[in-house]
């Protein structure tokens, strides 16, 4: 697909940024963190269509000297998020240029994937291509699935481990897999329950018209998947080694027994913390801490102390909004997460968001795990990256300190 000195010089960059050290030279007093190789891109195939679909917004889809790009896109492009995706980009096979590089242009495969006018099959056999057969595990998983019901993650893990693939890579490849496999249709809802179809299908299914996205939006669960009353949470004595294994999650709390209550205790017990506890972090809420202070106070000093934040856009609730923009202003990880029945607001438009069907019982039950899958997926990747988290308030900061 590529030339011979473009191949060389993504893979020298692979080995350049996905084998690093994470501390400075120039801080010899500091100990220096063991070395991290990446077997698979650190972010999902759909996150890394965004310098694709740039590259078409402002070049129409031919080379682009990289500065000019990400100048285009409003983000700096020595950052570490920017590196990640110029990086995670090559690895799928979808651009061409280093971090380093004066150019950046699409592969032939990268092009048709996203270019608007190639035919719905086209992309169809372009995106599989690249975000499942690129990697030898993520196409070993489809090999062994396909036109099956999804598995367990453990019977996936299990299936990795047989090929030789030790416990943390596991989980990173069943995230990957199962995030990209949706995020290009290889993951249908069929029968009440999400099958993974083969390439051939998904080509088939072309011709039929796919079904729309539900804009209506049930008051209420079956009692059966609704999460109780969850437990307080004594933080009086919480040390920083505390704060390191915290995601705070901002969302619509509203009344007891309101939507919003029902909503906001069925998206954390059922996709956050089941997300989360594989990476060690325990979610807090604000109506689940149970120390003396202000309520207020203690917000702030969760948006600014905790590991992660998770901000959950549904009902644009203007709290959620307030708390979100602290954190951004922090350049400290933060996941979006929105139901699909509303609307992302403008200003973070560009902030990848995962859009979560609770239209229905049938909608929302069989895609849990993916759901679970695609958080955890995003939580992994944001919290591997020391470097502060791009987002339109850094970026802007960024690039005003560049003109200095």
């Amino acid at each position: 697909m590529n030339n011979s000195a473009a191949e060389l010089e993504r893979n020298d960059e692979s080995r350049q940024e996905e084998t690093h050290e994470l501390d400075s030279p120039h801080s010899p007093s500091k100990p220096k963190r063991k070395r991290i190789t990446r077997l698979f891109p650190a972010l999902t195939y759909e996150e890394c269509l965004s310098l694709c679909n740039a590259i078409w917004e402002f070049a129409s889809g031919q080379r682009i000297r990289r500065l000019t790009l990400f100048d285009q896109i409003g983000k700096s492009p020595e950052s570490g998020s920017s590196r990640t995706l110029i990086t995670a980009s090559n690895k799928y096979g979808l651009i061409e240029g280093s971090t380093q590089a004066e150019y950046i242009e699409l592969t032939p495969d990268g092009a048709i994937a996203t270019n608007p006018e190639s035919s719905e099959s086209d992309r169809a056999k372009a995106n599989f291509e690249l975000a499942i057969k690129s990697n030898e595990y993520l196409y070993a998983l489809y090999e062994q699935y396909k036109e099956m019901k999804v598995p367990s993650q453990q019977v996936l893990m299990d299936f990795l481990q047989e090929r030789g693939l030790d416990g943390d890579n596991q989980q990173r490849c069943v995230d990957l897999f199962l995030v990209n496999a949706k995020a290009i249709g290889l993951i249908k809802v069929m029968s009440g329950t999400e099958r993974i179809i083969s390439i051939e299908h998904l080509l088939e299914d072309m011709g039929a018209n796919n079904s729309l996205e539900s804009q209506s939006h049930v008051s209420e669960m079956p009692s059966a998947y609704q999460t109780p009353s969850l437990p307080l949470l004594d933080e009086k004595n919480l040390t920083d080694n505390s704060w390191d294994c915290t995601c705070f999650y901002i969302t619509p709390i509203g009344e007891d027994g309101s939507e919003q209550r029902k909503h906001a205790d069925l998206f954390m017990g059922s996709i956050v913390e089941p997300a989360l506890s594989k990476l060690g972090l325990k979610v807090v809420r604000s109506d689940t801490i149970n120390s003396a202070g202000m309520i207020t106070s203690q917000i702030i000093e969760h948006l600014f102390k905790a590991k992660l934040v998770i901000a959950d856009l549904s009902f644009h609730n203007p709290n959620v909004f307030y708390e979100l923009s602290f954190r951004h202003s922090l350049g400290k990880p933060v996941i979006h997460l929105i139901r699909s029945c509303d609307s992302i607001p403008f200003d973070i438009h560009s902030f990848r968001t995962i859009k979560i069907d609770d239209s229905s019982i049938y909608a929302f039950v069989p895609q849990i795990e993916s759901y679970q899958a695609a958080v955890s997926a995003q939580a992994r990747q944001l919290l591997d990256n020391d470097e502060p988290v791009d987002n339109p308030i850094t970026s802007f900061i960024n690039m005003e300190k560049n003109k200095r």
